[in-house]
């Protein structure tokens, strides 16, 4: 028996290095290939969704340029596959994309139990509850045998659980695979309440019939990081995305932005050929003086490419899901630690 398993273990072993081996080259299948394969959600505003021309936008789909330009100095080198909550684990599993940008929420039993890698938070989030106004509750505490619609093969579904079950109350679910079949359920009477990340509610609320119709409640029931994934067993290639978003961060921290960045590249330059001081942290960021892009398969203006093709972290933000567009988000824990925020990065250098 003891060399029976002893085989197994070692199959398994051997079967797992060989697994990570195959997988450690996507930065070369990327640039062979001329395209960076991008795993986003179906159809989510703000963060992933198609406009009248057919072309992808959002939060997270501006993440896949970024990763497209720091590659190939070309943010719509990006082949995009729409994945449901259900797809989009095996699709990044199997290849089938090179990273998972879509609304992910990073929980230790995904990060450590499915072969793959959070690189980063790109969006703090916590679940939600959306009634209609006419049902008169206003609170989650008020929802007691309610029949709500929910989205499968999510946190969402588990964390409904639990908060139902913590307060002693009880809840009829709808469980559906599509969160556009998800609201329309919804919209269409089949349940008396919607629950999802916050973000995803005002999104979907975008959608509904009669927008003013329904109200978001006050509770936030859960912590939702949501980030880009790749698959573990391939370390440059989690350097490499990692660094994309800390790069955005340290971009907006440092006041670099789309309007500025050359202007800024040639302050650093002149500074430089003259002696004159240089700001260090800024030319490193740059990649004026030293090439951190080396480090991880990029050239020394990898971040200038980024930021030249989406903006820094505040841009992308503002731009897709900030208080100027519909969704009306404020940045709340989405600012800079410097304002009060989660979001932080370690400096490049």
């Amino acid at each position: 028996m003891k060399s029976k398993l002893l085989t197994t273990a070692l199959g398994l072993t051997v079967a797992m290095v060989a697994a990570g081996a195959a997988s450690a080259a996507t930065l070369d299948d990327v640039k062979s290939r001329g395209t960076l394969k991008c795993g986003v959600n179906t159809g989510l505003p703000g963060f992933a969704s198609q406009n009248d021309k057919g072309e992808w936008q959002g939060l997270d789909v501006d993440y896949c340029k970024a990763i497209a330009a720091a590659i190939f100095g070309d943010p719509s080198k990006v082949q995009y596959t729409p994945l449901s909550a259900v797809q989009r684990f095996p699709a990044i599993q199997n290849g089938e994309v090179d990273v998972l940008a879509r609304n992910t929420t990073w929980t230790m039993d995904r990060d450590t139990s499915l072969g793959l890698n959070f690189v980063g938070v790109n969006y703090y989030d916590g679940q939600g509850f959306m009634v209609k106004k006419g049902l008169g509750v206003n609170s989650a505490l008020q929802l007691s045998g309610a029949t709500v619609c929910v989205q499968s093969g999510t946190t969402t579904e588990l964390n409904l659980a639990d908060y139902f079950a913590k307060n002693n109350m009880q809840y009829n679910p709808v469980v559906i695979e599509a969160q556009s079949d998800v609201n329309s359920a919804y919209d269409t009477g089949r349940c008396d309440v919607l629950t999802t990340d916050a973000s995803g509610l005002y999104a979907s609320r975008l959608e509904l019939s009669n927008p003013d119709d329904h109200v978001v409640l006050p509770e936030i029931i859960s912590k939702e990081p949501l980030g880009p994934v790749v698959r573990q067993g391939d370390d440059q290639w989690f350097n490499l995305v990692q660094w994309v978003h800390f790069a955005l961060l340290d971009a907006e921290e440092l006041g670099v932005s789309q309007s500025n960045v050359d202007s800024l590249v040639d302050q650093e330059k002149k500074a430089m050929d003259a002696g004159q001081g240089q700001n260090p942290n800024l030319a490193r960021l740059l990649g004026v003086g030293e090439n951190f892009g080396g480090k991880i398969g990029l050239d020394a203006d990898w971040t200038v490419k980024i930021i030249k093709a989406v903006g820094n972290y505040g841009e992308i933000f503002e731009r897709n899901v900030g208080k100027n567009t519909p969704l009306g988000i404020a940045r709340g824990q989405n600012a800079l630690w410097t304002q009060g925020g989660l979001q932080y990065a370690p400096p490049i250098r």
